[in-house]
């Protein structure tokens, strides 16, 4: 499985769930990971935690992350406005 992830895909806890994260490092000798959980900074993760890699995705499995991590992962999205509406384009379309 390590062969199939590269530095850079998006991590999910559940396929179609948002992305919380991304690839930062893949450790070579080592059977682990570095990756980048939003608003909580990086994470080393264990290749057995690895559920599924595919389409640039890896996606992990939740019940065999550490409790540091599993809280961070709860609180990726804190940070974002649930109000926040992406601004309509004043641009023709058919131009």
């Amino acid at each position: 499985m390590r062969e199939q992830i590269s530095e850079g895909f998006m991590v999910f806890i559940a396929d179609g769930d948002e992305g919380i994260g991304s690839v930062r490092e893949i450790r070579p000798g080592l059977p682990e990971l570095v990756v980048y959980i939003e608003n909580a900074g990086d994470f080393v993760v264990p290749l057995s935690a690895v559920r599924d890699v595919h389409s640039d995705k890896v996606v992990l499995n939740f019940d065999r992350l550490d409790l540091r991590l599993r809280d961070a992962i709860r609180h990726a999205r804190d940070s974002e406005d649930p109000n926040y509406e992406s601004p309509v384009s004043t641009e023709d379309d058919d131009v």
